[in-house]
């Protein structure tokens, strides 16, 4: 009998020490582990949202909306006496109305990439350190309104109507053969 709980208490104290030995080796070589290290002193900012007006030959052809998420070190944003957000919301701003025109609304994949990394590119450089981290994008619409793509209607019908009106003047009425 005393054989039997010697056995047990021996299989209780190896099934531990493998348990234990197991997960420290996990949580020693767990690359997710490593990379939480590095977003520790990060802090997560969202801009609010906010509208840019599609302008081209004096129209508004729609608005694209956009809103962006930004990491920035802790730290460093303690001991700022003003924001980034306000430079992010100018510099996006000032970027998308630069590019905005009304074959915006076919903006590829990599566009916003090259998007983002130039917003954060001149905030940092406007701050004069390294700064934002990481700038993501949180939404991103082209809207058109109503009004607009009504107005935009009844000029592609007139402009059509046009197009007909010319090709039937050209048109040479057939003579009798």
């Amino acid at each position: 009998m005393l054989r039997i709980v010697i056995v047990g208490l021996w299989i209780c104290a190896v099934t531990l020490a493998a348990s234990y030995g197991t997960a420290m080796y996990k949580t020693g070589n767990d690359p997710m582990v490593k990379k939480e290290a590095h977003l520790e002193g990060l802090d997560y900012k969202k801009t609010d949202s906010f509208s840019v007006p599609v302008l081209e030959d004096g129209k508004v052809h729609g608005y694209i909306i956009a809103q962006f998420v930004y990491t920035v070190d802790a730290v460093t944003l303690d001991k700022l006496a003003v924001p980034p957000e306000a430079f992010v919301v100018d510099e996006a701003f000032r970027l998308i109305y630069s590019k905005a025109d009304k074959r915006f609304a076919q903006l590829g994949k990599s566009d916003l990439h090259e998007l983002t990394e130039q917003i954060r590119g001149q905030v940092n450089e406007r701050f004069g350190v390294e700064l934002i981290q990481d700038l993501l994008v949180q939404e991103f619409t082209f809207h058109v309104p109503k009004e607009i793509r009504a107005e935009q209607a009844k000029e592609e019908e007139a402009a059509q109507k046009k197009v007909m009106q010319e090709n039937l003047s050209k048109e040479q009425p057939l003579t009798d053969l």
